[in-house]
């Protein structure tokens, strides 16, 4: 969070791992007639959500704008977008860019489609197109909350 002090707007990317291995092994583990050993997975830290706790703690401006991605799959408990709602909720960011992956979406893809949620609870879709026109549209986003109303960020300056 120290560096997000000195940011108007924090960008979070998603794709970052939620998991990783309990242990690692010293040296290679080798293949043996038992197959595979299991592996003991645990949560890592929730960046995004500390960066939020950060801000409502004071340690980030109040008005710093925080941006979240969600790459979303749907299964029984919801659709992509219900998994997206119940995200920002959880985490507590200004926006989130919540997009479907899987058979052929999103990775790998020129474009992309997905939808851009508030936490003021505007939800606009974002349609299918070049992920640079993506990315346009979700700037545009961010601009219009950057608190000098400008539209513009204001840079940060540091004195000595």
């Amino acid at each position: 969070p120290h560096r997000a002090a000195d940011a108007d707007v924090v960008i979070m990317a998603a794709a970052v791992a939620d998991f990783r291995p309990v242990s690692t092994a010293e040296s290679k583990i080798k293949k043996g007639d038992a197959g595979p050993a299991p592996v003991e997975l645990t949560t890592n830290p929730d960046i995004l959500r500390g960066l939020v706790e950060a801000r409502d703690a004071g340690a980030i401006p109040v008005e710093t704008v925080i941006v979240g991605f969600a790459a979303e799959t749907g299964d029984e408990t919801g659709g992509v977008l219900d998994h997206g709602r119940a995200k920002l909720k959880r985490k507590g960011c200004d926006l989130l860019v919540v997009n479907a992956v899987g058979n052929g979406k999103a990775f790998g893809t020129e474009d992309n489609t997905g939808w851009l949620l508030s936490a003021h609870g505007e939800e606009t879709a974002l349609p299918m197109g070049t992920k640079t026109l993506m990315a346009s549209r979700i700037l545009d986003a961010v601009r219009s909350l950057v608190p000098d109303g400008s539209g513009t960020a204001t840079p940060v300056t540091h004195t000595s």
